[in-house]
């Protein structure tokens, strides 16, 4: 059977949290609105339209475009040279693929984001799908996960999601798929809905893949 890993982008494959952080603040200069770093991680793995909603609480949809346009536009300015990829992903990139897992991105951000983000960290011959989900539903929402999922031709339950935001860590269960999360953006406790939660992917014992799908799999046949 099919098994896959379904990765979110923004503090699970890229630390961008601090660029990302940066590019809000100088987006929202000028507006009476308080972008706080408590408010930033509450929301971080939404989408624009899900941060600005709660931000401005109604929001007009031309203040949406125009602020998320400034925003990402100013994000892909900070990436160059700055983007790194976070401790244990490179490995574990390698070694899913040598394993037979198909591998897809499912992240909030929008598209021309994880072009340039793959594009500068040269990863993106790692994937067979990449699904941006700046347009759907936001997290905690599970569209984008089950769009990549049928992206890879793999059934929910054979899929695992890593993931960072409190989020979609909700979202990929909702999705009825496993997940580790790490805690680049959250502390452990916000996390603990995840299967695993381990401080980076350096953490995860070998077959930390195999024996979520393993665990799924048995579950679904008692």
């Amino acid at each position: 059977m099919n098994k896959s890993v379904i990765w979110d982008m923004d503090g699970v494959l890229i630390d961008t949290g601090p660029l990302h952080y940066q590019a809000w603040v100088k987006t929202l200069n000028g507006y009476s609105v308080e972008f706080s770093e408590t408010f930033f991680r509450t929301t971080f793995g939404m989408n624009n339209q899900g941060v600005l909603t709660a931000l401005f609480n109604n929001p007009s949809p031309a203040l949406v475009t125009e602020l998320s346009d400034k925003k990402e536009a100013l994000f892909r300015e900070l990436i160059r040279g700055n983007a790194q990829l976070l401790p244990g992903v490179l490995g574990w990139l390698d070694r899913l693929s040598r394993l037979g897992y198909t591998q897809a991105i499912a992240s909030s951000a929008p598209p021309a984001n994880i072009e340039s983000l793959l594009t500068e960290l040269n990863i993106q011959h790692h994937f067979q799908a990449v699904v941006s989900g700046f347009d759907m539903p936001g997290k905690p929402n599970p569209t984008v996960f089950l769009l990549a999922a049928n992206q890879l031709g793999t059934p929910p339950a054979r899929c695992v999601v890593v993931e960072d935001a409190t989020a979609g860590v909700t979202g990929a269960l909702r999705a009825g798929m496993r997940c580790i999360a790490v805690t680049t953006t959250n502390p452990a406790h916000a996390l603990s809905a995840a299967n695993i939660v381990v401080k980076d992917l350096t953490y995860l014992p070998p077959d930390a893949f195999d024996q979520l799908l393993n665990q799924n799999q048995s579950s679904r046949n008692q």
